[in-house]
C-alpha cells in the first residue's frame, strides 16, 4: 500500500490566544480543517498523534534562559512575551509546546516510512523565534526543532529548509546561519517585518553558503517566487543533496492577505508545493514535512491549505 499523507491537527493549538483579537487568532486553525474538509481531503489523510514537546527537546534550538523567561511570562499573566512582539495567554506554553511536539511526531512518521509525506496545522508560528528571542506571533521555532530533530534522533547529515512565507523567517535562519548541515531558502516581501533576509545574507564559517534568500518587492507573484524555486533552489538543493525537506508553510504570501502584498494564488501554492516535492524525490525519498507559519485571510488561508494538502496527495 502507497504510504499515506499524513495530517497534524492538534485542537489544543486553539487555546493560544483564545477569545483575543489578533491576527494569529484561534480561528486560523479552523480555516485550514474547514477548507481541507471542504475540498475533500480529509479522509485521505493519515493522522499524527499529538503530543508536548519536552524540554530537552526545545532546548535542541532554543536556550535555557528562554524557556525560562516564555514559562515565566506566561505563568505571570503577562499579555505578550517580554522579549518581542508576540501575544500571550494562559495557555500559550501548552498550545506552542504541543505545536512542536505533534511536528516532531511528523518528522518520525515520516522518517520512520509511515507517511510519505505530512502537513502540520499549528499555531502559534515559529519562523520568528530565534533560539534566544521569540517574536512576530512566534514562541517556538516548530520548523527549526524539526531539523535538529532529525538531525539528532534519527541522525540525518543534511535537511533542507524552504520558507515561503511573506516574512523573512528570520529565527530559522538565526538557528542555523553557522550551521552547514541544515541548508535554509527563503522568499520574502522586502522591505517588510523583520527587515533581515538580504540576498547577500548566505550563512557564515562552516555554515557560509547553506543560508539563500531571495527578497522581492511588494507586488510579487508566480513568477518571482516559483522561479527563484527553480532557478536558484533546484540546482543548489542538488549539490546540497538534503536527506529530509521541511516547508514553512507560510500562506501570507497569498493575495489579498492583510499583512502582506504578494500576489501568489493557490494554483501557485500548489505548483510551489510541486517544485519543493520535487527535490524531495531527487535527495530524500520523497520525505517532506510541511508546517504551517503565517497566512491571516481566513477564506484565503482555507484555500491555499487545500491546494497545498492535494499537491502533497499527489
Amino acid at each position: 500500500m502507497e504510504r499515506p499523507t499524513a495530517f497534524l491537527a492538534d485542537p489544543a493549538v486553539r487555546e493560544h490566544l483564545a477569545g483575543r483579537h489578533h491576527p494569529e487568532r484561534p480561528e486560523r486553525f479552523d480555516a485550514v480543517l474547514e477548507g481541507i474538509a471542504r475540498a475533500g481531503f480529509l479522509d485521505r489523510l493519515a493522522g499524527v498523534d499529538p503530543r508536548v514537546a519536552t524540554e530537552e527537546e526545545l532546548l535542541l534550538c532554543h536556550t535555557r534562559e528562554y524557556l525560562y523567561t516564555v514559562r515565566r511570562d506566561v505563568e505571570s499573566g503577562r499579555p505578550y512575551l517580554s522579549t518581542g512582539d508576540t501575544d500571550i495567554s494562559a495557555s500559550s506554553w501548552e498550545a506552542a509546546a504541543r505545536a512542536a511536539g505533534g511536528v516532531l511526531n511528523a518528522v518520525d512518521a515520516v522518517l520512520l516510512g509511515r507517511a510519505r509525506n505530512a502537513f502540520c496545522a499549528v499555531r502559534p508560528p515559529g519562523h520568528h523565534a530565534a533560539p534566544g528571542r521569540g517574536m512576530g506571533f512566534c514562541m517556538f521555532n516548530n520548523v527549526a526543532l524539526a531539523a535538529r530533530y532529525a538531525r539528532h534522533k534519527h541522525r540525518l547529515a543534511r535537511v533542507l529548509i524552504a520558507d515561503w512565507d511573506v516574512h523573512h523567517g528570520n529565527g530559522t535562519q538565526d538557528a542555523f546561519y553557522s550551521d552547514p548541515s541544515v541548508f535554509f531558502f527563503s522568499t520574502h516581501q522586502w522591505p517588510l517585518y523583520p527587515g533581515t533576509g538580504r540576498a547577500d545574507e548566505t550563512g557564515e564559517g562552516p555554515g557560509a553558503g547553506t543560508t539563500m534568500n531571495r527578497p522581492f518587492p511588494a507586488g510579487s507573484g508566480r513568477d518571482r517566487i516559483l522561479g527563484a524555486v527553480q532557478e536558484a533552489l533546484l540546482p543548489a538543493a542538488d549539490r546540497f543533496r538534503p536527506e529530509l525537506v521541511l516547508i514553512s508553510a507560510g500562506f501570507d504570501s497569498r493575495a489579498g492577505d492583510p499583512l502582506g502584498r504578494f500576489t501568489l494564488t493557490d494554483r501557485d501554492f500548489a505548483d510551489l508545493t510541486r517544485a519543493i516535492m520535487e527535490i524531495a524525490d531527487r535527495h530524500a525519498g520523497g520525505r517532506v514535512v510541511s508546517v504551517l507559519e503565517g497566512g491571516y485571510n481566513l477564506e484565503g488561508l482555507a484555500l491555499a491549505a487545500a491546494a497545498h494538502v492535494e499537491a502533497l496527495l499527489g
